[in-house]
């Protein structure tokens, strides 16, 4: 139908820099439509704030009256009372009781990062309420996720009359009935996804089960222990258990563990996360923490920690202790008094992770290859699901991951076991719920075991259901992923020269930290500089240098593009003028600080006279 003449013509956004289709095949966007610049204006007027970072603030639709709040989280503003969340009363009065009553608690923790400062954080506690807790982490391997009956079993049979389970339980119906048979109190404290069956315990402290309204439902594990211990204190308090001899432990002190948890497993920071992160950031730089620093330490992090250290440094040495080897590493290690015994702890995580890489490498290029082909040519499929016999499954989350982002749509890699079980896990893109179809395959009989996030999950199944998996996954998420698919844009934040590009610069838009997942760090452009230099460096990186008109240089770095559309086009291009999309760094060396600009995507400039020089 042809509209009528007096119709408004449709305002298509305008490709940033002119890029309607990157060497990534990204079409360039600015993260500000015309209202956004306006609200980032009024930002800049209201606060006396430098322009690029108002505009990062209202890119992430800050109103302009939470802008100093914003810039200043603050974990007393942010926290709401513990009670909000459904039974944590019944929580914290049982862990309370135990405390008073001097009880055998076992804490059964989850063999991941979040999962190991979650039973760090409240093994901390208990101790210093005078108790002396039994920690269980599963072998990955062995037992698997969750709580399970043989575990159960055994911390019953050394005394425990409290079990609390930390980023795990909530679908671990009967393991927890066999705790109850045996006598023992059960606490759950879990932030995972959950159906309607839930298993009966005294207490399920999970801000994601469908009668709960808190809105606490972005928090990690360690976060929702945190605030479960804040009302165990309150219900202490009021017993009068805190004494001169027994002072009530100050929980922000510990704010390390819950930095760390949250950034590792990737929950958003947004709300009281944000301050989470900002205040334990904070915490870790004092480097008055034994395990953190002998953690540090071993990763060679010189300069003050930031959120991407924790996600991608110190978050994958903990977890390495669970990946390929004694998954009780971790929480060792948070725990540790002596720094001697934390330095070899710390080492031995080192290494584990180093040989994690190696075992992670193989399997990744095993699956990219079984990948390739079942995409083709025609670039279908709408999930990959990739399967091997002889991988580790302790590298399959990574694996998944990797092929999530080489391949830009949800993938699982499955471990295969010589009895016909596979464990794997998968990793999604934004707008794919991979939780909710993993736990529907588990209702039809597909899967053995299965659970986990909208963005990552975990799945059990017997060898010969995976080619029902795979056309399950097809016909249940195919619309979701075309959709998100459909148009592969990346947004930036605002252009600069590399000439601007300062370490006073980085600190500046830092302040909208910390950047992660739900916070997404600024995206800067650097129009039409030319590349000087590019040359492989460590693990298929790419060294970068930049030439901006005035003669300016910036150095870059291209992380693990040697191979991929990234790094061929820049290895292509050497000496062209080119449209570089990236995120600043700050890299202290000796006392010396020099930015460094994170590239991420590049363009050719168009040779018309719109061309910014």
């Amino acid at each position: 139908m042809t509209p009528p003449a007096t119709a408004l013509p449709i305002e298509v956004p305008q490709a940033f820099l002119g890029v309607a289709r990157s060497f990534t095949d990204k079409l360039w966007r600015d993260r500000l439509d015309g209202r956004g610049a306006a609200q980032a204006l009024a930002i800049v007027q209201r606060h006396r704030l430098p322009e690029l970072l108002a505009r990062v603030l209202a890119g992430r639709g800050i109103d302009i009256d939470a802008v100093p709040d914003f810039l200043d989280p603050t974990i007393r503003k942010l926290l709401p009372d513990p009670f909000t969340v459904t039974e944590m009363e019944a929580a914290a009065k049982r862990i309370a009781d135990a405390a008073a009553k001097g009880e055998k608690v076992a804490i059964f923790g989850d063999y991941d990062v979040d999962g190991a400062t979650s039973a760090a954080l409240l093994a901390w506690h208990l101790r210093h309420c005078g108790l002396d807790p039994l920690i269980h982490i599963p072998d990955r391997i062995f037992e698997g996720y969750g709580p399970n009956t043989e575990a159960v079993q055994s911390l019953a049979a050394k005394g425990a009359t409290l079990l609390v389970t930390v980023d795990c339980g909530t679908t671990s119906i009967e393991p927890l009935a066999e705790a109850k048979r045996l006598g023992m109190s059960v606490v759950v404290i879990d932030h995972h996804q959950c159906g309607l069956d839930l298993p009966e315990v005294d207490a399920l402290v999970n801000p994601n089960r469908p009668d709960d309204l808190s809105g606490l439902g972005h928090l990690a594990a360690v976060g929702l222990v945190l605030v479960t211990l804040v009302a165990v204190n309150r219900e202490l308090r009021q017993r009068g258990f805190w004494s001169s001899e027994m002072p009530e432990p100050d929980l922000l002190g510990m704010l390390h563990h819950v930095a760390l948890g949250t950034v590792a497993d990737v929950a958003p920071l947004i709300g009281l996360n944000r301050a989470f992160v900002a205040k334990g950031l904070i915490a870790m730089r004092r480097r008055d923490h034994i395990g953190h620093t002998a953690l540090m330490d071993v990763a060679r992090l010189n300069g003050p920690p930031e959120a991407w250290h924790l996600g991608f440094m110190l978050g994958p040495r903990v977890n390495a202790g669970g990946r390929i080897g004694r998954a009780d590493l971790g929480v060792r290690l948070l725990l540790e008094s002596d720094s001697v015994e934390a330095a070899r702890i710390a080492a031995e995580l080192d290494r584990l992770n180093n040989e994690r890489r190696v075992i992670e490498q193989a399997a990744e290029a095993q699956a990219e290859a079984e990948a390739l082909a079942s995409i083709g040519l025609e670039d279908k499929l709408g999930v990959i699901v990739t399967a091997s016999e002889g991988w580790h499954p302790g590298v399959v989350g990574l694996v998944a991951s990797r092929l999530k982002e080489k391949f830009s749509r949800p993938a699982f890699a499955i471990a295969l076991e010589p009895g016909g079980i596979g464990t794997g896990s998968g990793r999604s893109i934004a707008g794919v719920d991979l939780g909710k179809a993993v736990r529907q395959a588990v209702a039809d009989g597909i899967l053995l075991k299965g659970g986990g996030h909208a963005m990552a999950a975990g799945v059990t199944l017997r060898k010969e259901k995976l080619a029902e998996f795979r056309a399950y996954l097809e016909t249940a998420l195919a619309q979701d992923v075309a959709e998100a698919r459909h148009v592969n844009e990346l947004y930036i934040d605002g252009a600069v020269s590399a000439r601007a590009v300062t370490p006073e610069l980085a600190t500046t838009l830092n302040r909208a930290g910390p950047f992660g997942s739900g916070n997404p760090e600024p995206v800067l452009a650097l129009p039409a500089h030319q590349l000087v230099f590019a040359d492989e460096v460590g693990q298929a990186h790419l060294r970068l240098r930049f030439k901006a008109g005035d003669g300016a240089i910036v150095n870059g770095i291209a992380f693990r593009s040697v191979g991929q559309k990234l790094g061929n086009a820049l290895l292509a291009n050497r000496g062209q003028q080119m449209h570089v999309a990236g995120s600043l760094s700050v890299d202290r060396y000796q006392g010396a600080e020099r930015v460094q600009f994170r590239v991420v995507d590049v363009a050719l400039p168009d040779q018309g006279p719109s061309v910014i020089r």
